[in-house]
């Protein structure tokens, strides 16, 4: 069975759960001039997919972080480090993009549902 929580787009899903894994991405909803900003934005976001699927990010096994501009890098990082679970933290790969609009950062995470 696939379960689909819906987007705030018809055509795009924000999460998908199959077979006890949850897949979600995010963008930040509100488009600051802050890689930081818009990354805890973001994290914020994939709390919520991933509550809605049953889950939360202690159970996150992979993370890819899509952002604009390498050079900024290290503010991702602050976000990031702030908000991980650091007695579990997933494998994250950070890539250097291009994203539509004032999109500065995309994050798109894996994870497990609890057992049961």
């Amino acid at each position: 069975m696939i379960t689909r929580i819906p987007g705030s787009v018809p055509t795009r899903s924000r999460a998908v759960v199959a077979n006890g894994i949850v897949n979600a991405v995010a963008v930040s909803p509100d488009k600051t001039p802050s890689l930081y900003e818009q990354t805890r934005r973001a994290l914020a976001a994939i709390d919520k997919s991933l509550a809605d699927a049953g889950t939360d990010k202690s159970r996150i096994l992979t993370a890819t972080v899509y952002i604009t501009d390498m050079a900024e890098k290290e503010e991702m990082n602050r976000a990031w480090d702030e908000w991980v679970a650091r007695d579990n933290p997933p494998m994250r790969a950070c890539i250097g993009v291009t994203l539509e609009g004032r999109d500065l950062v995309e994050i798109l995470v894996t994870a497990a549902l609890p057992p049961g």
